[in-house]
């Protein structure tokens, strides 16, 4: 188990967001279930934490209700070595949620998404200031992140 573990509030849908994020992510599983007691009232049996992994990472979701919806405050930045696994991300994620922009989303359950590919990142440590400011401008004029148009503007085209 890990030290720190992102718990994830639902409401009353952690099942269906479990499963839909192990259909997405290729490389996940349910780690355990616990259910509500007795002394739950109509929620007695029913399913109130999934413990998961995605990617190696662990989450807790959470069977909780209404009382506290997500925010773009926090959200889930997903490292993606190429093109192909940006684009798949971004419309599997936003699948029954809406797209935004510079690269994030918001999926059906609310959760927000980073979809970034891991050229931002090297472009960002290149220690190239001019370089890296243009790249930028350029990201923040996209909403699904482009690879080729972000090396670009980078280069300088």
């Amino acid at each position: 188990m890990q030290k720190i573990t992102p718990c994830l509030w639902f409401d009353f849908r952690a099942e269906e967001a479990v499963a839909h994020y192990l259909r997405v992510f290729r490389s996940g599983r349910v780690l355990a279930t616990s259910h509500y007691g007795e002394t739950m009232g109509e929620h007695r049996g029913k399913v109130l934490t999934i413990r998961f992994e995605i990617e190696g990472q662990e989450f807790l979701a959470l069977n909780g209700g209404p009382q506290f919806p997500f925010t773009e405050a926090v959200s889930l930045s997903v490292d993606c070595p190429d093109q192909a696994e940006v684009d798949r991300l971004w419309d599997e994620l936003a699948e029954g949620g809406s797209h935004g922009p510079c690269g994030w989303l918001k999926d059906r359950f609310g959760l927000s998404w980073q979809i970034v590919p891991s050229a931002v990142e090297t472009m960002m440590r290149s220690g190239q200031p001019e370089r890296i400011d243009r790249m930028m401008g350029a990201l923040m004029q996209m909403g699904k992140l482009d690879i080729a148009q972000l090396q670009a503007a980078f280069d300088g085209g």
